[in-house]
């Protein structure tokens, strides 16, 4: 299964991950009429700032994911055939529960909209938007890596 990956070396903090995902995720998927959308989309990633590196920040959708067992609602599931959190929008509360639990900080309350918004993968792509605008390469999509520890 295919995860995304994050070289922290390459990253320049510009932000343009966020700005595609953004789009990627509005009504019209035009940089320039989304920003007349009644309801903005937000970006499903943030890039933070530490120190001289940035961190973009996005779901990972994680095997034991708290997010699943906080929702009240039963919006949130885990697939296990696609290794993914799923959402049901049209079961979300808007309890933020799942923002809260989340040990990443990769969930985000979308006031507006009233629903949690976290890294989809741009599921129904065969890329996600950000790692397609990354200017550097930081933002890197392959099959899952195996970490070796040494001993």
């Amino acid at each position: 299964m295919k995860k995304l990956y994050y070289d922290v070396n390459k990253c320049l903090g510009c932000k343009t991950c966020e700005i595609a995902c953004a789009v990627a995720h509005s009504q019209s998927k035009d940089l320039f009429s989304v920003l007349r959308e009644e309801v903005l989309s937000l970006p499903r990633k943030k890039v933070y700032r530490s120190g001289d590196k940035n961190f973009p920040v996005s779901c990972r959708h994680c095997q034991e994911h708290p997010c699943v067992d906080a929702c009240m609602g039963g919006a949130l599931s885990y697939d296990k055939k696609s290794e993914m959190v799923l959402h049901d929008e049209t079961r979300c509360v808007g309890c933020w529960m799942c923002v809260m639990v989340c040990p990443y900080g990769a969930i985000r309350p979308n006031l507006k909209a009233k629903i949690p918004i976290r890294c989809d993968k741009c599921k129904d792509e065969d890329e996600p938007a950000c790692v397609k605008a990354c200017p550097t390469g930081a933002i890197i999509w392959q099959e899952e890596a195996l970490i070796e520890t040494k001993k």
